[in-house]
């Protein structure tokens, strides 16, 4: 919540759909502890980063180190995030960037409730899974700053 008092710790308790949301506590810009305690994969965080279907990262934010065409520029550049930000803060931004910037387009990829226009396949359920959130934290993390 840039530009605001620092929050001493907001504990954010989404009721889990079916178990599907993970609880979690924001503590000033971040969501410091993993998603039910899950570790994250780079390889699988990958995967999903760049599928088009599912968390279709590539329509607003640019990747390093793909061919992909059509990438967009809504959105920073990923490369280089994981020297930007720190594991907690990309988590943030990933399950509801909403909760940094009110005004954020970056859709909430771990929320169910208070969404608009839900896809009717996502109704009662987030777009990625706690784990799925944590394999993107691991990989996007592991996203340096590009040498010059």
């Amino acid at each position: 919540m840039q530009g605001t008092a620092p929050m001493l710790a907001l504990f954010l308790l989404a009721m889990p759909a079916a178990g599907q949301v993970a609880s979690f506590a924001v503590t000033e810009d971040a969501i410091e502890v993993p998603l039910d305690g899950l570790r994250g994969d780079r390889a699988r965080g990958e995967v999903v980063v760049r599928n088009r279907e599912t968390a279709n990262c590539l329509i607003c934010h640019s990747i390093p180190g793909t061919a992909e065409r059509f990438m967009g520029e809504v959105g920073p550049p990923l490369a280089g995030v994981g020297s930007r930000l720190n594991p907690g803060q990309i988590r943030l931004r990933v399950v509801d960037p909403t909760l940094w910037n009110p005004q954020a387009i970056m859709p909430a990829y771990h929320r169910t409730e208070g969404l608009l226009r839900v896809d009717p396949r996502y109704r009662g359920r987030p777009v990625l899974t706690a784990q799925e959130v944590e394999d993107v934290v691991a990989y996007l993390s592991a996203l340096e700053a590009p040498e010059r």
